[in-house]
């Protein structure tokens, strides 16, 4: 027997939050237990090996019968509803990394039997007809090609009534490629496979397809008119690495900005006009590479191009990739955004290097980064690191920014009386709509809303798609069950999700008269957007007085420039610190300070 290998990662709120304790079963497909695991601090458990098929059997499109073993896996973390995962299959020499987003017990639920998600076998062994029709020529409708990220996933037919999910990018075509063919097959087959999987999914946002027909989703997982999306399939690694590798490009015909429409089938039980996915096996084998596999089945002039605009990203990827050595403002972002992170993930080392110098305990950062969330551990930072950084920076900030808002508002246990309805407007609109933002975090099949206090059509998808998930009528009208229902989920995730570590990577700092947010970034090496970032400011105009957080590395000293006014005592009251610190690091036998002079001032 051939071994393949199996690794699991519990964690929630879109990836901000890992558990760490979570008791993990892996049973073979007979029900006998195999390994009973524990998660760590950064949600994973340890990667166990596990008995399978040979992989030549993979590669043989004859072959009658599925070239894998199947296994489950049972998850269960206090505070949070269990989970069993059946029919993961696991190949010769491939490791499987099984994602299992855990969702928060309500305040009043108890843990009922887990709902079994099932995997079942990838596409390309299946005999139905894909009818998939779109745009190959250049029809322009979005002016730039971009990368959908997060990209809106219907979970059926399109005109079926089924949930939306909103998924990552590059997490969405790695579950595609995992849930489409074998990831033991050639390495040109499988990067002519994800060129096609990757340039059909921005071909679909590009020319607007579905939103353009009416529906409010991009794509579809249903394989007659798409391709397939597996909620919760595990990840293999030799198809993870060439997602990293070939994030952000396309396929597209020369002289020509629109992504072509890579139709494809798996060119045995089905045939079509477009690429046949077992075909690519064969022609790899030829010793065809990547693009000339392509071009034995779409047209001879087709090119791989490249586009960097990813949408909702908060900076986009400078375009060289970061290793050490490298320097500058952009080092420094990374660094900020990772030193946020690791309060979260604190299996992440300590950025020691100065800010915005790429030394070697950055890139120590950026492995560790990359190990725990599935990307080629290297330590630099391509664009699929960078973007994936982002996003993780983004989740764990923006639940930061909840728990304030949810002080501010006043969030209490006993829900408004009020029945809302599209129209309504107030105080009890901005209420609902906080509380569907936080339950977004939770649950993928609930939209975030705008918090405007205005109960928009958005505020109604929204409503819509939280009911359906509670199994309430899904009438877009919020009265008492749906109120009552919000609030149960909004306060069992107050009790049961973990809060991250102390804000150890920022320092508290009260404005003075002269201050801005410029000098303010210079003084602590950081950045005017980190500081806006840390503190939900939507502009820069600042107040005497007010207090920041502003976030700084892990150095034990930050650089003040010496101030009309300023005085030891005052400085050392501000930052923390004591005279005779501040005297001491500086080697200074007076307490006369010079306006202009460079102090080193010692930080906790």
């Amino acid at each position: 027997m051939a071994i393949g290998y199996l690794q699991i990662q519990t964690r929630t709120a879109q990836d901000a939050i890992p558990l760490e304790g979570a008791q993990v079963r892996v049973l073979d497909d007979e029900g006998n237990l195999l390994y009973q695991l524990s998660t760590d601090a950064s949600g994973e458990t340890r990667t166990v090996s596990l008995e399978t098929l040979d992989g030549s059997y993979s590669l043989e499109p004859g072959y009658q019968g599925n070239p894998y073993a199947d296994y489950s896996v049972t998850v269960e973390a206090e505070g949070f509803q269990p989970v069993s995962v059946t029919g993961i299959p696991i190949y010769d020499g491939q490791t499987a990394v099984l994602p299992v987003a855990l969702i928060p017990l309500e305040e009043i639920q108890t843990r009922r039997p887990p709902e079994p998600v099932i995997i079942g076998p990838p596409a390309v062994t299946l005999d139905g007809a894909r009818k998939q029709e779109g745009t190959s020529a250049n029809a322009r409708v979005l002016r730039q090609v971009v990368i959908p990220d997060p990209i809106t996933v219907h979970l059926g037919a399109p005109a079926a009534a089924a949930a939306n999910v909103q998924v990552r990018f590059s997490d969405y075509i790695k579950n595609v490629a995992s849930s489409e063919i074998y990831p033991t097959w050639p390495a040109a087959a499988l990067r002519a496979n994800v060129y096609a999987i990757m340039t059909f999914a921005i071909n679909r946002v590009y020319t607007e397809w579905y939103r353009s027909q009416g529906y409010d989703f991009d794509i579809t997982n249903n394989t007659a008119y798409d391709q397939y999306y597996v909620p919760g399939h595990p990840i293999y690694d030799s198809i993870s690495n060439v997602v990293d590798e070939l994030f952000g490009e396309y396929v597209r015909r020369q002289g020509q900005l629109a992504p072509y429409f890579t139709s494809f089938c798996n060119g045995t039980t089905a045939s079509c006009q477009g690429l046949s996915q077992w075909g690519t096996v064969s022609l790899a084998d030829q010793g065809y590479f990547p693009l000339q596999i392509l071009r034995s089945y779409y047209p001879n002039d087709i090119q791989i191009a490249e586009t960097n605009i990813v949408t909702n990203a908060l900076s986009s990827y400078p375009g060289t990739a970061l290793r050490v050595g490298s320097t500058g403002l952009d080092v420094q972002t990374i660094q900020t955004y990772l030193n946020r992170i690791r309060r979260n993930y604190p299996s992440i080392p300590a950025i020691t290097d100065p800010a915005g110098a790429y030394g070697e305990s950055t890139r120590d950062a950026v492995t560790k980064f990359q190990s725990i969330f599935n990307l080629t551990p290297d330590g630099i930072t391509g664009k699929a690191t960078w973007y994936k950084i982002s996003n993780i920076y983004t989740a764990v900030t923006r639940l930061a920014e909840l728990d304030s808002e949810g002080s501010s508002l006043g969030i209490g246990s006993v829900p408004p009386a009020a029945t809302l309805r599209q129209g309504s407007s107030g105080q009890d609109v901005t209420t609902l709509q906080y509380l569907l933002n936080v339950v977004s975090q939770y649950y993928p099949q609930v939209p975030a809303p705008v918090q405007d206090g205005i109960f928009g059509s958005g505020t109604r998808k929204s409503v819509t798609a939280f009911q359906q998930a509670m199994q309430l009528d899904p009438d877009g009208i919020v009265g008492k069950a749906t109120w009552q229902a919000l609030y149960n989920v909004y306060l069992g995730i107050g009790q049961n999700v973990p809060t991250p570590g102390p804000d150890s990577d920022y320092l508290t700092y009260t404005v003075q008269p002269g201050d801005s947010l410029w000098l303010i970034a210079q003084r602590y090496g950081t950045t005017v957007e980190a500081i806006r970032q840390a503190n939900g400011l939507t502009s820069t105009i600042l107040m005497i007085g007010q207090v920041l957080k502003i976030p700084v590395s892990q150095s034990p000293y930050v650089e003040y420039t010496v101030r009309p006014g300023d005085t030891l005592w005052e400085l050392a009251r501000r930052y923390g610190t004591t005279v005779e610190a501040i005297m001491q690091a500086n080697g200074l036998s007076s307490t006369i300070l010079m306006i202009g002079q460079v102090l080193r001032i010692p930080v906790s």
